[in-house]
């Protein structure tokens, strides 16, 4: 007899060119807008940028969200209108907190640029909570030796952020959120951590959850509050995402995320008008979005 299935949505990401590279976008969907606080969710590469190529992303604004950049392979670096500058690697945390307003752009190095890289991660945003979207922005760092990782039968895991499997990250957030790699073994397994809303992203490999199966590059999108075990078909990296239901409706407008339009509509204003502030030492940006 076959478990309970505890997957209410199989989320298959739409492919979005970003003129470097192409990037799997997971969140938003059409059908499902967030899982727990995240709503934005795309994986990047795997890439390779020969000499002379690199990521290029201009400085651009930000309101109303938490975002993340988490790494696999390679390099990239952070510039924010608040002054911070600071590389970001694999198993590293850059925790930017954009709040009424920020700024960042994100390259590489010189010495990247002319040596070339492979790019392999995960970029997600998280929308803040409605008494938390007007907040001072803030930009934080964590070592990749201060995430906690550990290991478990056929693997090992890291918790990101948030608390499961006995370890808790040390990444402050705004709401209950739920951020974990796990890498397994083919034919291990690994109980679910409890979250009342939780996806499945398999990054590489292939997995079956509570029986049911889960394909490369795909979302699983579990029954709130659901409890279950993670098997992988083949030798896999995973991503869970989730925490808490986030309260409230929210509106994304490019790098915009509010729980009110009329907020959106000054953050346009606001960046076509100049208003936000620039990252220090760069004149490149991308402009207001025609459509």
């Amino acid at each position: 007899m076959s478990a309970e299935s505890i997957i209410d949505l199989i989320i298959e990401p739409k492919e979005k060119d970003l003129g470097e590279f192409t990037v799997r976008r997971a969140l938003p969907d059409r059908r499902r807008q967030r899982v727990g606080p995240f709503i934005f969710f795309d994986h990047m590469g795997p890439a390779e940028f020969p000499p002379g190529s690199g990521v290029n992303v201009r400085q651009h604004p930000h309101i109303g969200l938490a975002t993340i950049t988490y790494l696999f392979e390679g390099e990239i670096l952070h510039r924010d209108n608040l002054g911070y500058v600071q590389p970001i690697r694999p198993g590293a945390v850059n925790w930017m907190t954009a709040g009424r307003g920020i700024v960042h752009s994100e390259k590489v190095t010189d010495e990247i640029l002319a040596t070339g890289q492979k790019l392999h991660g995960i970029q997600t945003w998280v929308a803040l909570p409605t008494e938390s979207e007007e907040i001072e922005p803030r930009f934080e760092h964590y070592a990749e030796a201060d995430i906690p990782r550990k290991s478990i039968e056929g693997g090992d895991l890291c918790v990101v952020i948030g608390k499961a499997y006995g370890l808790e990250s040390p990444v402050s957030t705004e709401s209950e959120t739920l951020y974990v790699e796990i890498n397994l073994a083919a034919g291990s397994s690994v109980e679910l951590p409890a979250a009342q809303e939780l996806g499945v992203y398999v990054v590489d490999g292939a997995a079956e959850v509570n029986g049911q199966a889960v394909g490369p590059r795909q979302l699983a999108v579990l029954d709130n509050d659901a409890r279950g075990t993670l098997r992988a078909t083949a030798d896999s990296k995973f991503m869970l995402c989730g925490g808490a239901t986030l309260a409230g409706e929210r509106h994304i407008w490019w790098n915009f995320v509010s729980s009110s339009r009329d907020r959106l509509e000054q953050a346009k204003n606001d960046w076509r008008d100049d208003a936000f502030g620039r990252v220090p030492g760069e004149s490149d940006f991308i402009p207001l979005p025609e459509v």
